[in-house]
């Protein structure tokens, strides 16, 4: 194209530039734990760990959100979010805390 300097490289939609290692690993971990809290606050049995991994899970993955960076990464985390708020009220509704 002639509005192109030469040598200069044309970046397409959606390219990655930069690698945002930090964010992309905060966005799994909030992803992991949510689904885990999930499963085992589902599970009568395992409700002390299903709460606490929920403990964990909404923070992580609401300061995952606060510093993400691309849209994938927004996805992750809401998904996390809100496996990690149902887990965590699952846990709570079948004994919490309680050993």
């Amino acid at each position: 194209m002639p509005q192109e300097a030469a040598g200069a490289k044309r970046q397409t939609a959606g390219a990655r530039t930069e690698s945002h290692r930090l964010q992309d690993v905060l966005a799994v971990a909030a992803v992991t734990i949510g689904l885990a809290a999930l499963v085992l606050g589902w599970i009568p049995a395992t409700h002390f760990p299903g709460a606490v991994a929920g403990v964990i899970g909404l923070p992580l993955a609401l300061y995952s959100q606060m510093i993400s960076a691309t849209t994938n990464e927004r996805w992750l985390n809401v998904i996390g979010m809100v496996a990690s708020f149902m887990g965590a009220a699952f846990a709570l509704s079948n004994g919490g805390f309680s050993i």
